[in-house]
């Protein structure tokens, strides 16, 4: 549990007692750190902060940072984070994954989380393999890439998450790369502080079982859009670098500024569901009998 201090947040107040058990090299450490640094730069008490997870090996995060957590099912860390943000919306949550967790048997999640456009945050480790079950095609694989599953290359098309997260309406759409930390660290400022669901579909290379998107292939074949005078507010010039073929950007694709869902629920969510009192108080039951009887 993380102390509660009135002294200045540093990175080290975000330190974990467990050392990270991923392979040496995995680009997990890269988001961790970046992770860790962006909350203390905020300025914001590792008390503050809850951090949700699924399945897999980036999904082991929680256990490695000093904040509150949860480690979950697989694919559904999105509607458990989402639950506590509505039950204590006072708190800074981060919800994070892996991509066979969020765009395989998560996706149905991701979807609507991004509709319903619930303040807080959305961290995809995105590896395109599946780590943990040593090495099968994730929907991110490239076409034709050998994997355990697929030894005569892979038949499926892999999925887009930029160009869906733009189409279900997220609110907050930015791709970065866990070996870019100075980037990276910027993106994961403004994914905080920004006002409704936050997603961030991050490069975390597999350096144990994916030998084709690594960490140099991504240094090869990134660039940063910002540097290219990218009008973050024009959703149309964001699927347009979204659906590239010839390089792949990073950096914020999109930002809107829409209401919150919190904000349809003031008369439930004035306050965090954890402050409510239990029962019903007499003015809502004479409410209730006048509108039921």
């Amino acid at each position: 549990m993380p102390e509660i201090t009135d002294k200045p947040v540093t990175i080290a107040d975000y330190k974990g007692d467990v050392h990270p058990d991923w392979c040496p090299g995995c680009g997990d450490f890269g988001v961790l750190s970046v992770l860790q640094r962006a909350l203390a730069e905020m300025g914001i008490p590792a008390n503050e902060v809850m951090i949700v997870s699924g399945i897999g090996c980036s999904s082991n995060l929680p256990g490695f940072i000093n904040t509150y957590g949860l480690h979950t099912l697989h694919g559904r860390s999105l509607p458990i984070a989402q639950g506590f943000k509505l039950a204590n919306h006072a708190m800074n949550v981060v919800a994070c994954g892996g991509d066979g967790d969020g765009y395989g048997i998560g996706v149905g999640h991701f979807i609507h989380a991004m509709r319903r456009n619930i303040d807080m945050t959305y961290v995809v480790m995105n590896n395109s393999i599946y780590g943990l079950t040593t090495g099968q095609t994730s929907p991110t694989s490239g076409l034709n890439m050998k994997t355990k599953s697929t030894p005569f290359g892979n038949p499926e098309m892999p999925l887009n998450p930029i160009a869906l997260a733009l189409s279900a309406g997220c609110s907050f759409v930015a791709r970065g790369f866990s070996g870019n930390p100075k980037q990276l660290v910027e993106i994961y400022k403004a994914a905080v502080k920004h006002k409704g669901f936050a997603y961030i579909d991050t490069f975390s290379p597999c350096v144990t079982f994916n030998k084709v998107n690594t960490a140099q292939f991504y240094r090869d074949n990134t660039y940063e859009i910002e540097g290219e005078n990218h009008d973050k507010t024009s959703k149309a010039a964001a699927l347009e670098r979204a659906l590239e073929t010839d390089r792949i950007g990073t950096g914020i694709f999109y930002v809107q500024e829409r209401s919150q869902y919190e904000e349809f629920e003031k008369e439930v969510l004035e306050k965090p569901l954890v402050q409510h009192e239990l029962g019903l108080s007499k003015d809502l039951q004479h409410k209730l009998i006048e509108q039921f009887v």
